[in-house]
């Protein structure tokens, strides 16, 4: 019996490169196709792995897909046009008619594809779950622009508005997305589960966390907070956090979210429906920002800016229990991931900062907002 085919779209990106290797370890004929956008690849050469066949080319172009596609088995999907950019339309290009030009292409040429596997992304959700007392789990709808001008950032209850505790997001909760790029993603995986109800072809979407590890770009300022508070410190300058920094993150090791898109291609009890793949467990980004700060440059501190980002989820920390049910389970702790991406990031020779640039176009398109309670931007060494 000859080895199943893989198609990986974003194949040489940071989800992709290490997916491409764990198929090809997997005995998987693996073929990417990817278009090396500037923005994620520019600072450094992309990683491809030999044993698999590579098409240059763009998921929007129909000659390209059709070529990338014939004979596959299993498509991974995983291209997108990622991070908290003020584009629009290369936003819905990339991601939705890109998802498209896909689906269309299979049912069309009836390809011999028999599931796809969608990156999906956490930001679909419009806020993360919380607790509260007297009303118990609730799903709150993003948080109101008025509250987030006087610094009030913390979530309340919407039913009696009390502040709520955060609790673990199931799958069920309202998704649809606060920002373009959230909302890009949400219709790419709206589509292809419509698509896959109407082909009969099995489509899995799979919500990533925060992800980060070896090979995420350095270059991009809107790639991971991460990378952008660790270019930050190489170059001297203090990690900058918006918000009050309490603000939490699932940070999802890469080889781990990686290899639940191996678990999607082997089980049916994902198919037809998203599934939140991360750590299951929240940091806040004072947190992060200080573990940072102290294995890299322990005389800075992070400085709380005074600013917000419009459409930003306050704290998300996912419901991993239908990523258990089919036996994925992360195996990679966050300092022990720290740790390996810290170490990669002192083979990669000099290292610029563009979050500064990127920062002051957030601010210019009205993205990045300061709070009418902020004066000054203060440092902060301790998590609220």
């Amino acid at each position: 019996m000859s080895a199943e085919v893989a198609l990986v779209t974003g194949g040489a990106g940071l989800i992709g490169s290490h997916l491409v290797d764990q198929l090809v370890q997997a005995d998987w004929r693996v073929r990417i196709l990817d278009n090396l956008e500037p923005v994620t690849h520019a600072e450094s050469p992309p990683r491809l792995n030999p044993d698999a066949e590579f098409i240059l080319g763009d998921v929007r172009d129909p000659t390209i897909v059709r070529r990338a596609l014939a004979g596959v088995d299993v498509v991974f999907h995983q291209a997108a046009y990622g991070g908290y950019m003020p584009e629009v339309a290369k936003f819905i290009d990339v991601n939705v008619v890109g998802t498209a030009r896909i689906l269309e292409t299979i049912r069309s040429d009836g390809m011999s594809v028999r599931k796809v596997i969608l990156a999906s992304s956490q930001a679909v959700y419009s806020e993360g779950a919380v607790t509260c007392e007297q009303h118990g789990l609730q799903f709150p709808p993003a948080r109101a622009l008025n509250l987030l001008e006087v610094g009030e950032f913390d979530v309340p209850c919407p039913l009696c508005g009390s502040i709520a505790q955060p609790s673990l997001t199931p799958e069920r909760a309202p998704a649809g997305g606060e920002n373009v790029y959230a909302v890009s993603k949400y219709a790419a995986e709206r589509l292809s589960l419509a698509w896959g109800v109407q082909s009969g072809i099995p489509v899995v979407p799979l919500r990533y966390s925060c992800t980060y590890g070896p090979r995420q770009s350095l270059g991009n300022p809107y790639t991971g907070v991460i990378a952008i508070f660790v270019t930050r410190i190489l170059n001297g300058l203090p990690p900058l956090v918006f918000e009050d920094g309490r603000q939490t993150r699932d940070l999802g090791f890469v080889t781990d979210v990686a290899r639940a898109n191996l678990v999607a291609a082997a089980t049916d009890t994902w198919d037809g429906v998203p599934v939140n793949i991360g750590s299951g467990i929240g940091t806040s980004v004072l947190e992060l920002a200080n573990l940072l700060c102290a294995e890299l440059d322990p005389s800075l501190e992070p400085v709380l800016s005074g600013e917000f980002r419009i459409g930003e989820i306050r704290g998300l920390t996912p419901d991993t229990s239908r990523a258990e049910a089919a036996h994925h389970f992360p195996s990679v702790r966050l300092r022990e991931g720290l740790r390996a991406y810290l170490d990669w990031v002192g083979d990669q020779g000099s290292i610029g900062e563009c979050f500064s640039s990127a920062a002051a176009r957030l601010r210019a398109t009205g993205m990045l907002r300061r709070t009418d309670a902020a004066t000054a931007p203060r440092r902060s060494s301790t998590v609220g």
